[in-house]
């Protein structure tokens, strides 16, 4: 949670404070696609190290070591060569964060469920980031919004001081017969997965980038928004996922994955559908209050479920890899869809067929979803099988 206040902010808010330096549209903007490009190999690292034996600390500490001196470097920034290498250095570090954070949370359940794990690591994730945006906005209205940074310092000393006294754990070292090096067995059945997961976390990019843009430019029948309004309605959806992700993770926690993957499915789609609805309605703001309600549900259902499903997919000293690939999902989703959602909108001038799209892309999702499910079955029969033949 303290580190997701400060990033939360960082990561909203730093195209805001350099659109106030005059830096172009296309300035910002390859500063956050170098950043994404830096965090892909740094998830790559992270997850090949891990699956070597790393401690999940050692990334995490040089993750907020280079987030530090990004966050210096962003903090004084005023020509575009520092901006970009303070992005890149972001950028290798949210990175190198994630899949070190993901696999600790399930090795710091057990022999507990990890279901339970990653809907509270989630929970205290939506908390940080409502903080930090909470934080961002008082800041931008004093004028000071380059305290998002100083913010952001602040909570990567509290990590620090953390992980000194008390690291992350380790996972207990394999016997050489327990490795399974042959990607080729592990790999197939998580990507159905992966494929959920770009489609999942595109829904999230486009509530930040393309709805506050459909909002302010109205639909076919609805009218235009006021920004307030907008900022309003958005911000009453992240308020509701906060208040919902621990109770449907815990829920969910005890019932397979499947079925989580499913209800989250079917929400994006119903939400999609309704803001699409919402465009041909003269009413259409109410429209769009119903549909970010289950979208909300979505991403309470979504978020910790799919961390799960990885961990249940993935032989154990792969596990590290995997979360690398997961989360790299959530970085192809948040690069392409907003691009995506800008050419539609520019090119339609409003946003029915997005949203049409998205809820279609939804439930063509549900199919891999039953194979997730299948696979899970098979291996359980699998090792009541093995367990079987072992007494």
């Amino acid at each position: 949670m303290v580190a997701s206040i400060g990033a939360g902010g960082v990561l909203y808010l730093t195209p805001m404070v350099f659109h106030g330096e005059a830096f172009t549209a296309s300035q910002v903007g390859l500063g956050l696609a170098l950043g994404a490009l830096a965090g892909t190999v740094g998830r790559f690292a992270s997850g090949a190290l891990l699956d070597r034996g790393l401690r999940c600390s050692l990334p995490v500490l040089v993750a907020a070591l280079l987030a530090l001196v990004a966050d210096a470097l962003l903090f004084g920034a005023n020509q575009f060569e520092t901006y970009l290498v303070g992005q890149v250095l972001f950028g290798a570090a949210v990175g190198l964060y994630w899949p070190a954070m993901e696999l600790a949370v399930s090795l710091s359940c057990q022999p507990l469920p990890s279901a339970r794990g990653y809907a509270l690591a989630r929970t205290a994730d939506a908390l940080g980031i409502a903080l930090g945006a909470l934080i961002g906005a008082g800041l931008a209205a004093s004028g000071q919004l380059r305290g998002i940074y100083v913010v952001d310092i602040t909570g990567l000393l509290v990590v620090v001081a953390l992980l000194l006294r008390r690291p992350l754990p380790a996972r207990a070292p394999l016997a050489p017969e327990g490795r399974q090096s042959d990607w080729q067995h592990w790999l197939p059945p998580l990507l159905p997965l992966l494929a959920l997961t770009v489609v999942a976390t595109a829904i999230p990019a486009l509530m930040q980038s393309a709805l506050p843009l459909d909002l302010v430019r109205g639909g076919l029948q609805r009218p235009a928004l006021a920004e307030g309004t907008g900022a309003l309605l958005i911000g009453g959806q992240l308020g509701l996922l906060l208040a919902i992700q621990w109770p449907v993770g815990q829920y969910l926690a005890k019932r397979p994955v499947n079925l989580g993957l499913t209800i989250s499915l079917l929400s994006f789609a119903l939400g999609c559908g309704l803001l699409a609805l919402s465009a041909l309605s003269s009413g259409g703001a109410g429209l769009v209050a119903l549909a970010l309600l289950p979208v909300a549900l979505g991403e309470a259902a979504f978020l910790p479920i799919a961390t799960e499903a990885v961990v249940e997919l993935t032989p154990v000293d792969h596990q590290g890899l995997a979360m690398a690939l997961f989360s790299q999902c959530f970085a192809v989703s948040s690069f392409a869809a907003p691009l995506l959602a800008g050419w539609s909108l520019d090119h339609h001038q409003h946003g029915l067929w997005l949203w049409l799209a998205t809820a279609l892309a939804c439930l063509l999702g549900l199919p891999l979803v039953a194979h997730i499910g299948r696979d899970q079955q098979q291996r359980r029969l699998a090792g009541l099988g093995k367990a079987g033949n072992g007494d």
